[in-house]
């Protein structure tokens, strides 16, 4: 991870005082206050859904700098902090703004890809994750399909592609197990069935789910149900669908 081009053309939305320290931290972690750039790291992620997509790649750069250098995790301990805190207080957060709320369930489904203790991920995030990716699965979240997802947030290929977009929570939701969820139910396989339990209710039972939702659904059911992989019958079917 000595290449840290691709982490600098990611920080180029902050103003210069704080695109300095990132860069520094990516390259030099010890001479800056590493508490202070996971906080600038987070906030920025709640505020810009694209950065929040990229952000795990920077924090592991950062993680492993400091590990090389100093042989710590200042960094990393900060960065779980302030985690556990928006975690905690995920409700207010969601009520407050729901493109927060939606950056940040992205944020954190990033980092679990990207961190890893014994190259496994990190069994601290595994219900955190889950809980988050339960409360996008309620009947409240999957309803709603007048959302529209700002230009160039990402999403995922299937609803890039169609107009009017889909519920942003509902593209959200199946971005991330699209993501992690192989990685996710490795985990803890019991919550991945509760999770697509509720996925299969929402898309056979759910009133008011719109039609772009709905395939969506059905397709990360079948993504699950083929061990996690799109096959290339399913990849005909959804994209002819979306095209058509």
């Amino acid at each position: 991870m000595g290449d840290t081009g691709k982490e600098d053309d990611k920080i180029h939305s902050f103003d210069v005082e704080i695109q300095q320290i990132l860069k520094t931290a990516l390259k030099d972690p010890s001479s800056v206050d590493l508490e202070k750039v996971a906080n600038v790291i987070v906030d920025q992620s709640l505020k810009d859904c694209v950065f929040s997509k990229e952000a795990g790649r920077i924090c592991y750069t950062i993680i492993q700098a400091e590990n090389r250098q100093v042989g710590q995790s200042v960094f990393r301990r900060s960065l779980l902090n302030r985690l556990q805190q928006e975690y905690k207080d995920r409700d207010e957060l969601r009520a407050h703004s729901l493109q927060a709320w939606i950056c940040y369930v992205t944020f954190i489904c990033n980092i679990f890809d990207y961190l890893r203790v014994n190259n496994m991920p990190m069994m601290a995030l595994v219900n955190p994750v889950y809980d988050c990716l339960f409360r996008l699965a309620q009947p409240d979240s999957l309803q709603k399909e007048e959302e529209v997802i700002s230009a160039g947030q990402g999403i995922n290929p299937i609803s890039s592609l169609l107009h009017p977009f889909p519920s942003i929570k509902v593209d959200c939701l199946v971005l991330q197990l699209h993501r992690i969820g192989e990685q996710l139910e490795k985990m803890n396989s019991q919550r991945m069935d509760e999770l697509f339990s509720l996925l299969r209710d929402g898309f056979l039972l759910q009133e008011g789910l719109g039609s772009l939702s709905q395939l969506l659904l059905l397709e990360i059911i079948e993504f699950r149900a083929a061990d996690w992989k799109m096959t290339e019958a399913a990849q005909k079917y959804y994209y002819s669908e979306v095209t058509d």
